[in-house]
């Protein structure tokens, strides 16, 4: 694999294109590796993306820029990041509607929704949200055609190739399929988020 472009962002960071999410989180493990090693220089944050890759707070930004231009970083292979269980009711207002789009009951539709381990792919929307795959291409589902006003925390959804819970009441268009008690976002905590890329979850029922 080859990266895409590598652009110059402000003084200190670079922006990398790739073409999808399995090309970020191979290079983000790529160049995870170099920096534990120490042999990426100074690079403060690596921040995914669906499809760029952010290195921010780099000191070396020629030296680097020209690593990544050489760079052929393998496939992911499996996540090794600390496992996360995430209690669900699957109780979600949208439940039926999926279920109905894979052509399958809500029984069945829980136990799909259970079945794969999931990896936080990148952050983003909103403090302590991650972008989860996992979930095979035949179980995408599309955002609503209307978002709703007001999403309550902890609400596990479905959008596309993801699957997300809301860490905090804010408006969303992503199907509902349950909902978890699990505080996905604490600012007295360190860290305060419970998902960071790399890390692997897993969803399971609860009887609410």
């Amino acid at each position: 694999m080859t990266v895409g472009a590598v652009r110059r962002v402000g003084e200190r960071a670079l922006l990398v294109e790739l073409p999808g999410t399995a090309e970020v989180a191979a290079l983000y493990g790529w160049l995870s590796e170099r920096r534990e090693a120490g042999a990426l220089g100074a690079v403060e944050e690596l921040v995914p993306a669906a499809r760029t890759l952010l290195l921010d707070g780099v000191a070396d930004v020629d030296a680097v820029a020209a690593l990544l231009r050489t760079a052929r970083p393998a496939a992911a292979g499996a996540a090794h990041g600390p496992l996360l269980e995430v209690p669900t009711v699957y109780d979600g207002a949208d439940l039926a509607e999926v279920a109905a789009l894979w052509g399958v009951s809500e029984e069945a539709a829980v136990r799909i929704h259970t079945g794969p381990e999931y990896v936080v792919a990148f952050c983003g929307f909103a403090p302590g949200f991650g972008y989860l795959t996992g979930l095979r291409e035949r179980y995408e589902v599309p955002r609503r055609a209307t978002p709703r006003s007001s999403v309550p925390a902890g609400s596990v959804a479905l959008a596309g190739p993801y699957t997300g819970v809301y860490p905090h009441p804010s408006p969303g268009g992503w199907q509902l399929i349950g909902r978890t008690a699990l505080p996905l976002w604490d600012a007295g905590r360190e860290p305060p988020a419970l998902l960071a890329p790399g890390t692997r979850v897993r969803f399971t029922a609860e009887r609410a």
